[in-house]
């Protein structure tokens, strides 16, 4: 299926810094999907070993307790930037023009203000577990294997940072589209005529 949104390019500044945080934003969600991967070969594993050989992986769920933040945060930003968080629109997907980005833009720095807020927050979780002065520099532990939790703990901020960013560009992009009419570098609900070409090209390069 195509992507339900479409996101505009230009030859501007903001266009091309979206460009290139793109390719950052890509990496994290790469990185996210990875993770995903492992855990399935971690249980292939771990179920395996305990029918043939009646020993589960050591420190199973310890594992998944240090890939749950690469799952449910690293691809945060790259989503924020296609569109593709669920959202409720029913209001929002009647507006049309310079009101719609006036509102996406003051929706938008809500959720900024949040996300600050959340950095702060998941850094200060994240001192509070790392330690130079402490083995493996971590003040805590997982329960069976006793990984430190400290590297886990550091990806929720640095995720939510790459969210802010991602953020601010989009409140440039709507502050501009209020001035000029035109949206670049944000995620836009195509038209039916939009939708089909993107699904017909996306079948084109299937081919």
């Amino acid at each position: 299926m195509a992507t339900a949104t479409l996101v505009l390019s230009d030859d501007s500044t903001l266009s091309k810094l979206d460009r290139s945080f793109l390719k950052i934003e890509r990496i994290f969600a790469l990185m996210s999907g990875f993770a995903v991967f492992s855990l399935m070969l971690l249980a292939v594993v771990s179920v395996g070993g305990r029918n043939a050989l009646n020993q589960p992986l050591p420190g199973y769920v310890d594992w998944i307790e240090q890939a749950m933040p690469l799952i449910a945060f690293m691809g945060v930003a790259y989503v924020m930037r296609e569109g593709g968080h669920i959202r409720m629109d029913i209001v929002v997907g009647q507006l049309k023009g310079r009101t719609l980005y006036a509102v996406e833009f003051f929706t938008t720095l809500a959720v900024l203000l949040l996300m600050v807020l959340l950095v702060w927050g998941t850094w200060s979780h994240f001192e509070r577990s790392f330690d130079f002065a402490a083995p493996m520099w971590s003040r805590d532990s997982s329960m069976d294997i006793a990984l430190p939790i400290w590297p886990a703990k550091l990806l929720a901020p640095i995720a939510f940072a790459s969210l802010c960013l991602r953020l601010c560009l989009q409140l440039w992009a709507y502050a501009r589209a209020v001035m000029t009419g035109n949206a670049i570098a944000v995620p836009l609900i195509p038209d039916a005529a939009q939708q089909a070409q993107m699904e017909a090209d996306q079948l084109k390069d299937q081919n």
